[in-house]
Formats: structure tokens, sequence, C-alpha cells
């Protein structure tokens, strides 16, 4: 029989670069299964925290180690994503990038003028995905119903004196308090703040503004947190419904990070009619963004009016053992090690 190589592609430049090698060791350990060694082999690659692309051994020992390598001496511009011989060996790319410079199109593009099949999102929908203003003016048109928000840039957080205060006022009185106040293009809720006064305003789009130069303000919501799942390309399935439940303030990235702040609930306690209603509606937003593999949809469940709103897709979501998506397809009837050896096939058949 013969055997695919596929590049397993890991670490990254962004915030999220541990999360990636966590998710990579997982991956790894599925492709090692009996069923999935007889049909691929894996080959690592291991994109370090200034974009130096590492094969072989270094790459097969930040897997083993699950470290990211350290960065003794600064690397050279000229070698910056340089990719290595080996590459030219993959048949099939499975890129467990996380955030920016990873599932925001750019890697896709990359790897689409390679001309090599890859797991998921194209460019347009990992672009969409990542972008959290440009995914909700397309949830917007495909009439998925969402909280109230506000676009705002940096160059209105960091302006004159006399325009900062009329902004703040602005918001105040289209969201009120409590609200979110988000850059645009990260993931991981990394430099999210909840805010509930003035000053938490004014202090998180400060913060947030340092991150991105686009950022959202969301008007806050009474309800629980529920997540659905979708498989497949242009006829895409959704699992069952999933809830997180945490005791912090809101979902932040500590809480998303740090073992037992927060739990699972597969499946998710809800009237059959909502459970189906979810289902629905994240096949839609997957469809609506062009997405293509796989996504994790996030939504709001206002359990005292029945309102479901959309919150965000994820075009390449966590992917450890632990982690949401795997395990809402492992109580759908598929596991783990079936999954990535489906998601490598619905690459195929994509690029095919």
């Amino acid at each position: 029989m013969t055997t695919r190589s596929v590049g397993l592609l890991f670490g990254g430049c962004s915030g999220e670069h541990e999360v990636s090698i966590a998710s990579a060791r997982a991956i790894a350990q599925a492709f090692s299964t009996s069923s999935n060694q007889a049909a691929y082999t894996l080959l690592p690659f291991y994109i370090q925290k200034n974009g130096q692309w590492c094969d072989g051994a270094i790459a097969q020992q930040v897997l083993a180690s699950g470290q990211p390598l350290s960065l003794d001496q600064p690397t050279a511009p000229s070698a910056r994503w340089l990719l290595p011989p080996t590459a030219s060996a993959v048949d099939v790319w499975f890129p467990v990038l996380h955030g920016p410079n990873g599932e925001d199109g750019t890697v896709q593009g990359l790897l689409k003028l390679m001309q090599v099949p890859f797991v998921g999102s194209g460019i347009l929908g990992s672009a969409i995905g990542m972008d959290k203003l440009a995914m909700k003016m397309v949830f917007a048109q495909a009439g998925l119903p969402q909280v109230k928000y506000k676009a705002v840039s940096r160059s209105q957080v960091w302006s004159n004196p006399c325009v900062y205060p009329k902004l703040c006022d602005e918001l105040e009185a289209a969201l009120d308090y409590p609200c979110f106040v988000k850059p645009a293009n990260l993931g991981s809720s990394v430099g999210i703040s909840k805010v509930r006064t003035r000053a938490q305003l004014e202090a998180a789009l400060d913060s947030a503004a340092s991150y991105d130069r686009r950022l959202i303000v969301e008007a806050g919501v009474v309800a629980r947190e529920v997540e659905c799942a979708v498989l497949g390309n242009d006829q895409p399935e959704a699992s069952i419904v999933g809830e997180i439940t945490y005791q912090s303030d809101f979902y932040d990235y500590e809480t998303k990070y740090t073992e037992g702040k927060a739990g699972l609930l597969i499946p998710a306690r809800l009237p059959e009619s909502i459970a189906t209603q979810i289902q629905t509606m994240a096949i839609q937003a997957f469809t609506a963004i062009d997405a293509a593999g796989l996504a994790r949809v996030d939504f709001f469940y206002v359990e005292a009016t029945g309102k479901v709103f959309i919150n965000e897709i994820n075009t390449m979501p966590g992917f450890t053992a632990t982690s949401m998506y795997p395990q809402l397809w492992a109580a759908s009837g598929i596991t783990f090690p079936a999954l990535v050896d489906r998601l490598v096939q619905l690459a195929l058949d994509r690029h095919a």
C-alpha cells in the first residue's frame, strides 16, 4: 500500500505558539495509531517564533518535549520562511498554526503557491475567520443574529483629547455596560477585556489598540456559551453541541489554557430545538465565510429568552486531546485518529 507524506506544520509567529505545539503533539499521536501509520508518513515541520522553518531532528525534539526552541541567536532575514528541502516530499500539509501568521490566510497563501493540498480553509475563509469585524459583516449579510457591536480603529483611540471622550460617549450610549473590548485579529481571547466603567473602557481600548489597529466593542449578554464543530467541504456536517463552563468573570486566555479553570459539558443540556438551531447556524456560518475542512463555531444561548446569537467561528481550533473540537466529534462517533484521517482526505478531495 502506498503511503502519503503528511507535513505537520506547527509553532509559528504568533502569541499562540505554545498552543500550536500542544495541538501538534496530539495530532502526531493520532497519526501514530496502526491504521494511520499504514496510510501516512508524518513529516514534522516546526516554525520558530522568528519565522525560521526547522525539520528533522529539531522538529521532532520540539514535538517530543512540548517546549518551544530557545532562540540563542537572532536569525538573519534571509533565513526566515526558507523551506527545508524535505518540504518537497510532502504530499499534503496539515498546518496546525493558531493566530496571526498561521490561520489568517498568510500560510494558506504560501501553501496555495506551492500547489499542494492542505488541511483547512483557504485564503478567504481563513482571513475572514480571523478578522472579527469582517466575520461579523459576513454573518450579518448571511442573516445570522449577533449581539450589538461597534467597530473602532486605533486612530480613534489614540486620537486627540477632544475626539476620544466623544468616542467613549458613543460606545456607552450604544452598548452600555458591561461590554467587551477585543482586538479584531487575535485569537484565544488575547487582548480581550470585560469592562463595567468608563475608566475600564478607556484602559481596555488602549490595551486592545496596542495589539491591533482594528478593534471591536460588543455588548455584554447574560448567556450560556455553547460550541458546535463542523467537518466537511461543500457538504459540511455539524457535531453535537457542547458547552463551556467556568467560574471566572469571562472565558479569558488564562481560563482557557489553565487546567481546571474551565470545563466542557458534552453534550450540552439544551432543548432539542435549540441544539438543532445551533447546528444549522454553525453550517450557515461555515458556508458564509467559505470555510473548508474544519471549524468550531461559538454561540451565546440566552436561556431567559430562548434566543441564540452567533459569537465567532474558528477555522483552526485547538486540537489537543482535551480541546472542544476533537471531543465534540468523539462524542458524535468519530475518534481522534479517524478525525485526522478524515481531514487529510477532505484536503485531498478539495485540491482535486
